[in-house]
C-alpha cells in the first residue's frame, strides 16, 4: 500500500467542491452515476474498436448498494474501469493547464469558472460532501490487476493493487451521520436514492439498479426518432415536465447535428398557466447533458416572450461550470437559443386555424412582447400576430390581411390604443376614418402601448396612430380659415395649463372636439405606466382639436367674435373631449359644477 498526497491545487478544489460550489448535496449521486454512464459508453466503444478486447457486454449497468447498518453507499458500474496510473492522474491530480487560474476564478465567482466537466476527478470530489471516507476499487477492461484507492479528503490518499477486483469501478461512500432533522438526505435509504435518481438520472441510457430492480425509466423520448414515439407518449411526457393535466397543443421534436449536437423536445401548451404574467414565475426548458439532468428552468435557452414553451433540451456537450449548475454565456448557448426560437416561431406559423385560435387566445399577449425583446425576429413575429379591428368586430385580422384589403389611396396602417374595445370604438378619433371606409386596428393590450412606439412600419407601409399628430385623409385644409385664427389663439391661451395647442381637426365628423398627441408624445396610458414604475416624467401636454362644423364650436366662435370670452365653455369642451376618449379629468368636481351651472341656465 502506498500513501500519496493530493496535488496542492487538488486539495483546494476539493474544499471548494465540498463547501462552496454545489448548492445541493444530492448532486453527488448524479455525478457518480454520470461517471458510471461514461465508463459504460467508453467500454461499448472500445470493444467495437478493439477486437482483441475480451469483455462481457451482456449486462452493462450501474448498481446502487446502500447499507443502513454500516452507513455506506456503493455505486458500481461494469464499464471501462481505470488503471492505477489513471486513478492517480484523474483523482490525485488535475491534469489540466491553468489550474491556478481556475481556482482564482472559482473563489471570485462560480459563474466564471472554467469547464472541467468530463474529467472523472472533478465530479467525484462531490462525494466528500456526504462521506467522511471514500473507497474506490477499479479494474480496467483487458487488465488483470485492479486498484484500490481510499481517502478521507483531508490531504492524502492510499493506493494499492487488488488481484480479484471485478471489471469496472465501485465507489463506496462511508456516509456521514444522517441529519436527524431531515430524513430526506439519508443516503442509505433506498427511497431517498430512488427519488434522486428519478430527478437527475431517470433518462440515463443504462439501467440503474437498486435491490436488483431498475429504478430509471431509460426512456428519453427526445433521443428516439419521431416515428417511433406515439402521441400518447408525447402527451404523458408533456404532463410530466409541465405539471399540466391537459394534452399539449403542439409537439416540437428536433435534432441538431454538426459541430454542436443536441436533441430538443418542446411543447406548446393548450392553456396558459396561472402565473404566466407573474414577474416571479419560473420559465425555461429543462436542460440535460448526455441525458443527465442539469437544471429545471434554463432561462438562457428560452427568451422571456416564449416563457410558455415547455420541454427538454439535451446537449451532447455544453459549456457548464464545475458544479454543472450555471451555464456559461458562450456562443454555443446563443446558437441553440437562436435555433429553438426560430423553430418555435415556425411551428406557430404552421398551426392549423383552430389550433392558432386557441394559441392566440392563451398566449397572444405574451408573444407581442417579442416585438420589444427580439429585434432579430420582429418581422417574423409581426406576421404571427392577430388584431381586432373596426372591420372585424367578431374576429381577428393579421397585418398581411389588413394590407391586402385596404382601399385604394390608403397609404398607412391605422391603429388606436386604449383600455378596451368599447372605449376605442366610441372614440371620436375614429369618425373620419369610418367615413372614409378606412380600417383601424384596435389595440387593447398594455404591451401594445410600447411596441407601437418602436415599430414604425410593416412591409414598408407606415404604422400610424389615429390619435397622434396630423392626419391627412385627402381633405386637409391648407391653412386655418381666417375666421378661426383669433378664436383658436384665445382658446389656446385660455387652456394653456392643460393643452399645448388648440387647432382645427380633420379627423372629426360628429363630435365637437378630441384630444390628440404630437407624433412623438407618450400616450396617456404609457405615461401612467412609466409613472407607476417610479420613473419621473415632465407633464405631457396634448393638443385639443376642434370640429369646425360642429354647432357647439361655431357657436362659441361666434360668441367670441361678438366679444364674449366664455372660458368656462372652453374648459367644458376640453373636459368632454377627455371623457370621450376614456381619459381622466384632473378636477372632476369642478367639471361637474361647470356642467350643472350651464345646464341650469337652459332650463
Amino acid at each position: 500500500m502506498e500513501t500519496l498526497e493530493f496535488q496542492a491545487e487538488t486539495r483546494q478544489l476539493m474544499q471548494l467542491m465540498i463547501h462552496s460550489i454545489y448548492s445541493n448535496k444530492d448532486i453527488f449521486l448524479r455525478e457518480l452515476i454520470s461517471n458510471g454512464s461514461d465508463a459504460l459508453d467508453k467500454l461499448k466503444i472500445e470493444s467495437l474498436v478493439n477486437s482483441d478486447l475480451d469483455v462481457d457486454r451482456s449486462d452493462l449497468h450501474i448498481a446502487l448498494t446502500p447499507d443502513a447498518d454500516a452507513r455506506t453507499l456503493t455505486v458500481t458500474d461494469n464499464g471501462i474501469g481505470m488503471s492505477r496510473d489513471e486513478v492517480v492522474s484523474l483523482i490525485g491530480t488535475i491534469a489540466k493547464s491553468g489550474t491556478a487560474e481556475l481556482l482564482r476564478k472559482l473563489r471570485e465567482s462560480s459563474s466564471e469558472s472554467a469547464d472541467l466537466i468530463g474529467q472523472f476527478g472533478v465530479g467525484f470530489y462531490s462525494s466528500f460532501m456526504v462521506a467522511d471516507r471514500v473507497t474506490l476499487v477499479t479494474r480496467k477492461a483487458g487488465e488483470s490487476t485492479g486498484t484500490r484507492w481510499e481517502s478521507t479528503g483531508e490531504g492524502t490518499y492510499t493506493i494499492d493493487d487488488v488481484d480479484d477486483a471485478p471489471q469496472g469501478t465501485a465507489v463506496t461512500l462511508h456516509l456521514k451521520p444522517a441529519d436527524a432533522d431531515d430524513q430526506l438526505h439519508d443516503y442509505a435509504d433506498p427511497a431517498v436514492l430512488t427519488s434522486i435518481v428519478k430527478k437527475y438520472s431517470d433518462f440515463i441510457a443504462w439501467p440503474i439498479r437498486l435491490d436488483g430492480n431498475s429504478i430509471n425509466s431509460q426512456k428519453a423520448l427526445w433521443a428516439r426518432p419521431r416515428g417511433e414515439v406515439t402521441e400518447e407518449e408525447y402527451s404523458e411526457f408533456y404532463k410530466h415536465v409541465s405539471h399540466d393535466w391537459t394534452d399539449p397543443l403542439e409537439t416540437i421534436h428536433m435534432k441538431a447535428e454538426g459541430t454542436f449536437e443536441y436533441d430538443a423536445l418542446l411543447f406548446l401548451p393548450a392553456r396558459a398557466p396561472f402565473d404566466l404574467h407573474s414577474r416571479d414565475a419560473q420559465r425555461g426548458v429543462q436542460l440535460y447533458v448526455k441525458r443527465v439532468f442539469i437544471m429545471a428552468d434554463c432561462e438562457a435557452l428560452v427568451p422571456q416572450y416564449l416563457r410558455f414553451v415547455k420541454g427538454v433540451v439535451d446537449a451532447a456537450d455544453l459549456s457548464l461550470n464545475v458544479s454543472r449548475e450555471i451555464l456559461q454565456q458562450d456562443r454555443q448557448i446563443q446558437a441553440v437559443r437562436r435555433r429553438l426560437v426560430r423553430k418555435v416561431l415556425g411551428t406557430i406559423k404552421e398551426l392549423s386555424p383552430e389550433k392558432y385560435a386557441t394559441f392566440w387566445g392563451e398566449f397572444g399577449r405574451v408573444l407581442k412582447e417579442g416585438l420589444i425583446e427580439d429585434a432579430a425576429n420582429r418581422e417574423v413575429i409581426l406576421d404571427l400576430l392577430s388584431f381586432s379591428s373596426t372591420s372585424s368586430p367578431d374576429g381577428l385580422t393579421t397585418l398581411r390581411e389588413y394590407v391586402e384589403r385596404r382601399p385604394e389611396g390608403q397609404t398607412e396602417i391605422y391603429y388606436l390604443t386604449g383600455d378596451s374595445r368599447a372605449t376605442i370604438e366610441n372614440s371620436p378619433h375614429l369618425e373620419a376614418f369610418r367615413a372614409k371606409g378606412y380600417e383601424v386596428l384596435v389595440l387593447t393590450d398594455p404591451v401594445d402601448e410600447v411596441w407601437v412606439d418602436q415599430i414604425t412600419e410593416y412591409d414598408g407601409i407606415p404604422l400610424k396612430s389615429v390619435a397622434k399628430g396630423q392626419v391627412d385623409l385627402g381633405e386637409s385644409a391648407a391653412e386655418t380659415p381666417a375666421e378661426f385664427e383669433d378664436f383658436l389663439t384665445w382658446m389656446s391661451g385660455s387652456l394653456s395649463e392643460s393643452v399645448k395647442e388648440v387647432r382645427l381637426s380633420t379627423r372629426l365628423v360628429d363630435s365637437p372636439a378630441c384630444v390628440v398627441g404630437d407624433a412623438d408624445d407618450l400616450t396617456p396610458t404609457l405615461e401612467k405606466m412609466f409613472r407607476a414604475m417610479g420613473q419621473p416624467l415632465p407633464p405631457v401636454k396634448r393638443i385639443l382639436e376642434l370640429n369646425p362644423t360642429h354647432p357647439l364650436v361655431t357657436g362659441l366662435r361666434d360668441a367670441f367674435s361678438a366679444g364674449t370670452r366664455d372660458a368656462d365653455a372652453a374648459e367644458l369642451i376640453y373636459g368632454m373631449a377627455l371623457l370621450a376618449e376614456g381619459g381622466e379629468l384632473s378636477d372632476p368636481a369642478r367639471f361637474s359644477r361647470l356642467l350643472a351651472d350651464r345646464l341650469s341656465k337652459t332650463l
